[in-house]
């Protein structure tokens, strides 16, 4: 339960120092032979939306399905990957491999307003 509280909704920052989201849910790989290992966590809108409820579950999938580009399942960073935790989430990775759906809106939205 610590976990839960310590990382989810916790900003997500790069090896960069940029901003890349917050921490949606918490991945456990149950064993046999001893506790539950912490895996990975997720981000990405499909989770959060998951933990709102079922009904804007489905909604947010249906949207990014038709309007996301490539691959809409939500980013797994594995927890190998966490280097800190305090008011925010480190995490060993680079921007470019967590915000595949951010750099489309960049390169396909935002570059075409006027004055951007």
């Amino acid at each position: 339960m610590e976990l839960g509280r310590q990382v989810l909704d916790q900003q997500l920052v790069d090896r960069s120092d940029l901003n890349i989201g917050k921490v949606d849910g918490i991945v456990l790989e149950l064993r046999d032979d001893g506790p539950p290992r912490v895996a990975a966590i997720l981000t990405g809108g499909h989770i959060l939306a998951g933990r709102l409820h079922p009904w804007i579950e489905r909604l947010v999938s249906r949207l990014t399905r038709g309007w996301c580009p490539g691959d809409a399942r939500p980013i797994r960073i594995p927890w190998s990957k966490v280097k800190k935790i305090g008011v925010d989430v480190k995490v060993d990775i680079a921007a470019d491999e967590a915000m595949p759906w951010e750099h489309w809106v960049r390169d396909h939205i935002l570059s075409r307003i006027p004055g951007a």
